[in-house]
């Protein structure tokens, strides 16, 4: 009977101890899920909802049983017609790619909607607890958002020491035209938590577009891109003659959606920045 008096909130915060399973079972999981972002299946998949995903966005690909279920979102828009046909009980939602239109209009309909719009590690983490109310395992939730808080520490505490010099980094996510980010996002912060400095950090927007000059003047000591090689080949030839530093690749759906595979990301560039700032 005391399991029953203890509230959904409270319950939730014991659940990483091993507690409080009976209260947890009572509450219905989400049984018909749709996600309209490729990091909102990840995420999904991650918070052990995977077997109630019936739908979800264009590139949702990860892992690789999303490559299975049905597509109702792209960059054109949402297919409301199909989503309202599936009758899904918790829609997963992304106010920075899908349409506010068709979100309002499914809320007015009585659709249960989530928002996810996280820009940094922890707020990732915070949307996998969040998840985990719905979950038909929240423990797995739960200790997803351990992990990749954990892993954050473990990066900080052997990368980003105090009294190190920062390697400055421009990150570049295209050439023609040339953008990079400012230091409000999770790729900002990746870098920063490597013992980077990001070298438009101070920008007052969070997607710039910039200059050759405004690169060159702030003299980088290494380029982030997320690519492979074929994309290190346009970087160096784009800068042949005026910048010739390291070009660091990640694989963009590692570095570039905001979803537990961020931290391999970081994984990767934390070494490669060690590297650079060793010989430096």
């Amino acid at each position: 009977m005391l399991l029953k008096l203890i509230p959904r909130s409270v319950c939730l915060k014991l659940l990483a101890a091993g507690l409080c399973f009976s209260s947890l079972s009572v509450q219905a999981s989400a049984e018909r899920v749709i996600s309209l972002s490729p990091h909102l299946t990840e995420l999904a998949y991650a918070a052990g909802m995977g077997d109630k995903l019936i739908a979800a966005s264009d590139y949702s690909d990860y892992p690789q049983q999303a490559k299975k279920l049905e597509r109702v979102a792209s960059w054109q828009g949402l297919n409301l017609e199909r989503i309202l046909a599936l009758k899904p009980d918790l829609v997963l939602s992304w106010r920075g790619g899908n349409p506010q239109k068709s979100l309002d209009q499914m809320t007015h309909l009585g659709l249960n909607i989530f928002y996810s719009d996280p820009n940094s590690i922890q707020s990732i983490a915070d949307n996998l607890i969040k998840l985990a109310e719905y979950s038909p395992h929240p423990e797995q939730a739960h200790a997803a958002a351990a992990d990749i808080l954990a892993k954050r520490q473990a990066l900080k505490d052997q990368y980003a020491r105090p009294g190190k010099p920062p390697v400055n980094v421009f990150l570049q996510f295209s050439t023609q035209p040339l953008f990079s980010t400012s230091g409000t996002t999770i790729q900002s912060e990746v870098v920063s938590l490597c013992g980077g400095h990001n070298i438009f950090a101070d920008s007052p927007v969070p997607w710039p577009q910039v200059s050759r000059e405004q690169v060159l003047t702030r003299k980088p000591q290494a380029i982030i891109i997320s690519g492979d090689e074929a994309q290190v080949k346009i970087v160096k030839t784009f800068w042949h003659g005026q910048l010739d530093v390291p070009v660091i690749t990640v694989p963009e759906n590692w570095f570039n959606r905001s979803g537990p595979r961020i931290m391999l990301a970081a994984e990767v560039i934390c070494q490669k920045l060690s590297q650079i700032s060793s010989t430096s």
